[in-house]
Order: structure tokens, then C-alpha cells, then sequence
């Protein structure tokens, strides 16, 4: 069971996967491995992810363990949705706006139905469609798999303070790599969902090697028999690595996946 992040793993920074990485990914699918892409993203973000590895049976992660997929490409739209890990986002949202500007913050949500609402202009590939404008008022009345928020006025380490000392509560979040912060229902993880899944594919934990670079990376790393941190990781997510490969830029992903087929 090879689990593998996107953004910063899969594909670089601007978004572009390497032809190396391509044939990379589709010698391990081609092999019979099972290839769970495991990612921050939303689901229709993760889709062109799985059909450029040539994944036409099997699984994905998507919203940090928020929602979890089926891909079989003989199903009318190519997948199904197999679990939903849904939350009230009106508590995060109202501690937030406690400490941040609302003339500066970002709101966007991923609701249960698949939509992206968001309160401001939100240009974000993470989400995979373009958002649909609401109030703050109406956001916190939605149902949401994912709550992401980003603000202008603070670092990247100045926010994850921010947020550490609102003490959100009912919530899972991790702090991205810029002034961003990702939230999912209480207990909810790529871990978390990557858990279920396998338990119920009767794959042994031994087999598990998953591969990330972000915070939101960190439990699937510690989950995981071989955790692999990218080159370009944060020291956290080293530390709990198992391993570290080159960065992305490097395509540090190939030689992890070419070593799983001469085992």
C-alpha cells in the first residue's frame, strides 16, 4: 500500500509532475501495487493526479482524510465517494474571526455536496473548480469536509501561533507552509482514513510506505511501516520520517517508488 502526497511529493510547487515521476508511478501501478494517492486536495483535483499514474481500480484520500474515494473508471463518473468525514465549521470559523481581519483573511470551504464556497476572491488549485461566493454568515451554516483559511498579514510561523493560541477545539488542522491553515473534523488525518482503508483491504501494516513532505504529511509518516520525507520537508516532518529522499525538484519520489518494485 504505497501512499502518496501531491503537492511538494508528487508534483512540484508550480504544479508540474516530472516525466520521471510519470513513468515512476505507473511502473509501481503497472507492478500491482496499490497506490493510494493520499492528498490535501479536493476531489476533483486529485482525479488528473490518478489518471496521469495510470490508476484505473483503487483508491485516494482526498481533504486531508475528509474524503475518500473508489476509483473504478468503469463507474458512470470513474470513482465513488466510500466515506465523508463531515463537521460544523461555525466554531473554527467564529475563533478565527476573533483573532484574524476579516478585510485580510480567506475563508473557503469544501462542503459534503462537493462545492467550494468561499468569502473573498480564493485562488487555490487545491480545490480543482472555481468557488462559489458567500457570506460569512452563510459559510458557517454549511457542512463541511474541509475549512481552509490564509491571511496576508502574518508569517508562516506568526499564524501557526495565532492559530495555537486560539486553541481551536472539535477540529483537526495542520498549518501549511505560508500563512495557511487546513481544518478537518475532529480526529481526521490522511492517517486516520489511510487506517481505515487498509484495515478494511486486510493489507499488513508492514506493507505500508507512504511519502510527503508537508505538516499535514506528519501522522501518515508516523503511520506508515516506511515513513519518506521529501528533501525540501520541514525539520517536524523529518523528524518523524524514517527516511529522507531527495526534493522535489530532484525527483526525489523516483527512487522510492523504483525501490519498492526490487523488493
Amino acid at each position: 500500500m504505497v501512499c502518496l502526497d501531491v503537492d511538494g511529493t508528487i508534483v512540484n510547487h508550480d504544479g508540474h509532475m516530472s516525466e520521471a515521476v510519470k513513468q515512476a508511478g505507473r511502473a509501481v501501478v503497472g507492478d500491482g501495487h496499490t497506490v493510494v494517492v493520499s492528498t490535501g486536495r479536493s476531489l476533483p483535483a486529485t482525479l488528473p493526479i490518478i489518471e496521469t499514474f495510470g490508476i484505473t481500480h483503487g483508491y485516494a484520500v482526498c481533504s486531508n482524510g475528509g474524503v475518500t474515494l473508489r476509483i473504478d473508471t468503469e463507474l458512470e463518473d470513474g470513482y465513488e465517494v466510500i466515506d465523508q468525514q463531515v463537521f460544523d465549521p461555525a466554531p473554527a470559523l467564529d475563533a478565527l474571526n476573533q483573532r484574524l481581519s476579516l478585510s485580510t483573511a480567506r475563508y473557503a470551504i469544501e462542503t459534503s455536496a462537493g462545492k467550494f464556497f468561499a468569502t473573498t476572491r480564493f485562488e487555490d488549485r487545491s480545490f480543482g473548480l472555481a468557488p462559489e461566493m458567500v457570506s460569512f454568515k452563510e459559510m458557517r451554516r454549511a457542512e463541511a469536509v474541509r475549512l481552509v483559511v490564509n491571511s496576508d498579514d502574518a508569517t508562516a510561523h506568526e499564524f501557526a501561533h495565532a492559530v495555537k493560541d486560539i486553541g481551536l477545539q472539535g477540529v483537526s488542522y495542520s498549518v501549511g507552509w505560508s500563512a495557511w491553515i487546513d481544518i478537518a473534523a475532529e480526529g481526521v488525518t490522511k492517517a486516520s482514513s489511510l487506517e481505515r482503508l487498509r484495515d478494511a483491504l486486510g493489507v499488513p501494516q508492514e506493507k505500508t510506505i507512504a511519502c510527503g513532505d508537508g505538516r499535514n504529511d506528519i501522522e501518515m509518516l508516523q503511520w506508515a511501516h516506511r515513513g519518506v520525507a521529501m528533501g525540501q520537508a520541514v525539520p517536524e516532518v523529518v523528524e518523524v520520517s524514517d527516511e529522507v529522499t531527495g526534493t522535489v525538484d530532484d525527483d526525489g519520489l523516483v527512487p522510492v517508488l523504483y525501490s519498492i518494485l526490487e523488493d
